[in-house]
């Protein structure tokens, strides 16, 4: 038996028992945090657990979640999953089944948070995962469609390359483009840039793939350059990036260049020495946003936690605002209501974007924000949806 099948079969049974010994529900709202609080990640969990901490102290200040028949208090359930899936797992059959929790915010880590959907999925609760990039977060993977229960606050790659592909178009008024791409890691955002691109009237001119191994950027921008292209997406990590931008200088290749969340590195700072006037990528959350609501969370967390929230504290704040709008919208404490109404979110505003999700789908269509890197560092330039 595979282990993901063995822990959803275990907390099936104890769910059983659970409800077989007649307890009723807990008074307050109650909802669970299952982060990574220790281990190789235990930053992006701290992150979340102050912004959801920082969120749901202001919402009790002020009564609660108003539902029908009155406001009610937020009782937060947190634990450490040490960013190990096998633990997150156990977490999220502990919380639904004994906990009694009505949603579940995080595991932030791939691997964790796909372990630890297939529970969340199987005993019909929801769960927000505020950062994790793997698809099958909130894909089933034996049937091949979207999880009903599991939603998540970041972009997907597919996303982000559409978004930047838009911002070629109407911002940059770019029509001929080439693209680069890792063929591990890139795939999704090419392909989301191609489609986008070509829908608002631009054309993809030039098309280059690479391997982990045997790069050969030097030749791969030649002809790309030889193409003429105004815009060159560059769907690939930082440290590749920088790369193929100093073989873009080489060859002289005049263009203004791309990136998404995969530049989003304490590296990129290295991009401004480079001599090239038009670098551009997007990501989950910029501090800089001007935004009203954004610059008050920004006042709020920094005040409290004295440093300035990053985009895993911006997307944990937004997945407590999205169970608390959908629960209030619903009127109801119950774990159906709430699937159906969060599931029918639509313009949503939050710190990190505006946020809707489509039918049958637990990924968000959002606004994203896209900054500049000049040679006095990072520019917020706007926010940009798809």
């Amino acid at each position: 038996m595979r282990p993901r099948n063995f822990f959803v079969l275990l907390a099936l049974g104890v769910a059983a028992l659970t409800a077989s010994c007649g307890k009723s529900g807990p008074d307050p709202v109650v909802v669970g945090l299952n982060l990574e609080l220790t281990g190789d990640i235990q930053t992006i969990g701290q992150s979340a657990k102050n912004a959801a901490e920082l969120f749901f102290a202001k919402q009790n200040e002020a009564g609660g979640i108003e539902l029908t028949g009155g406001k009610r208090p937020v009782k937060l359930v947190t634990a450490d999953n040490a960013a190990n899936a096998t633990q997150a797992a156990s977490i999220a059959q502990q919380q639904i089944s004994r906990e009694n929790i009505i949603a579940m915010i995080g595991p932030n880590s791939g691997k964790c948070a796909t372990t630890a959907s297939d529970i969340a999925e199987a005993l019909k609760c929801v769960m927000i995962s505020p950062w994790s990039p793997d698809p099958m977060t909130t894909m089933d993977p034996v049937a091949g469609v979207p999880k009903r229960y599991v939603f998540r606050a970041g972009s997907t790659d597919e996303l982000q390359g559409r978004i930047m592909a838009n911002f070629a178009a109407k911002k940059l008024g770019a029509r001929r483009a080439a693209i680069i791409s890792d063929s591990a890691h890139g795939a999704a955002q090419a392909a989301g840039f191609k489609q986008a691109f070509a829908a608002a009237g631009g054309e993809v001119i030039e098309e280059k793939v690479f391997e982990a191994v045997g790069k050969d950027f030097p030749l791969q921008v030649g002809t790309i350059a030889s193409s003429s292209p105004e815009v060159v997406f560059v769907a690939a990590s930082c440290e590749d990036a920088l790369d193929i931008l100093e073989a873009a200088e080489a060859a002289g290749l005049n263009a203004k260049f791309l990136g998404t969340e995969l530049w989003n590195s304490p590296q990129t700072i290295r991009m401004t020495a480079l001599g090239i006037d038009g670098l551009y990528f997007c990501r989950n959350f910029d501090h800089r946003d001007a935004d009203p609501k954004t610059v008050k969370f920004v006042e709020e967390y920094t005040a409290k936690y004295n440093t300035p929230p990053d985009d895993v504290a911006a997307l944990t704040y937004d997945a407590c605002g999205l169970v608390t709008a959908a629960l209030e919208k619903s009127g109801k404490n119950e774990r159906e209501a709430l699937r159906e109404s969060l599931a029918r979110t639509s313009n949503f505003e939050g710190v990190a974007g505006t946020y809707n999700f489509e039918p049958g789908s637990g990924d968000p269509v959002k606004s994203m924000p896209v900054l500049q890197i000049k040679g006095s560092g990072l520019e917020w330039i706007g926010d940009f949806g798809n």
